[in-house]
């Protein structure tokens, strides 16, 4: 049977290129999208099915799940919506400028939202063969990189995006514990260039992408509750 899969946030960026990736693979991927017209033309493009899905709406995200039920359900969820504070120039928004309305909002998308699509779509993945979930998580969730001044993640200005990405770690690990029949696990894509920084980062999204495919195609007898970039295991 070909391996139903689910990316949120795809219509570009690593979302699109892992949807491609695993297309090419055999999956059958729905491209997850909030907006419907760039959602579709990003699945028609790479032959994906389209499913609108907002992850900080609990109707959306409930039909989102229903449609994919009706549609024969779903083996491979990846979360990878997300989104980071930045100024109205485009730059990060800096910890002075942080508010409890900007952190918010973060968490609702990066932390939230991930526990609102894992809560809908975990009736379908407990009746797949060999279900899977990997979180988009980023190497700023790393304290000890926060704070090493030789680190390229300590130049980070903002508050908000990397403690998010440090609570999809605790997710991912609480997950797996409490379903150890889902191998669920945490990917580094690295610092790509995508929309969330400015494409300012130093590799291309096919580069980012590789580990969220990788995950998303483990065995059954493979890892959980870990995080994973190309070189393997990091350390939480």
């Amino acid at each position: 049977m070909t391996t139903r899969t689910l990316i949120t946030g795809a219509n570009k960026g690593l979302g699109y290129e892992a949807a491609r990736r695993l297309i090419a693979a055999g999956h059958t991927v729905y491209v997850g999208a909030r907006n419907p017209v760039r959602g579709r033309e990003a699945a028609a493009r790479i032959g994906a099915r389209f499913v609108e899905i907002d992850v900080t709406d609990d109707a959306s995200v409930s039909a989102a799940a229903t449609a994919i039920a009706d549609d024969g359900g779903l083996d491979v969820l990846i979360n990878n919506a997300g989104v980071a504070e930045r100024t109205p120039a485009g730059e990060y928004l800096p910890a002075a400028d942080e508010t409890a309305d900007s952190v918010r909002s973060t968490f609702e998308t990066n932390v939230v939202g991930v526990v609102r699509v894992i809560h809908a779509f975990l009736p379908l993945l407990e009746m797949s063969n060999a279900p899977v979930i990997v979180n988009v998580s980023s190497g700023l969730s790393l304290t000890r990189d926060l704070i090493r001044g030789d680190a390229p993640a300590h130049a980070f200005p903002g508050i908000g995006y990397p403690a998010s990405k440090a609570a999809l770690n605790s997710l991912t690990v609480q997950y797996a514990k409490a379903y150890p029949d889902i191998r669920i696990n945490a990917a580094g894509p690295g610092f790509t260039a995508t929309d969330i920084n400015g494409h300012t980062g130093t590799q291309s999204v096919e580069e980012g992408a590789e580990i969220v495919v990788r995950m998303a195609q483990i065995s059954p007898d493979g890892p959980s509750g870990g995080f994973f970039d190309l070189r393997g295991s990091i350390p939480w």
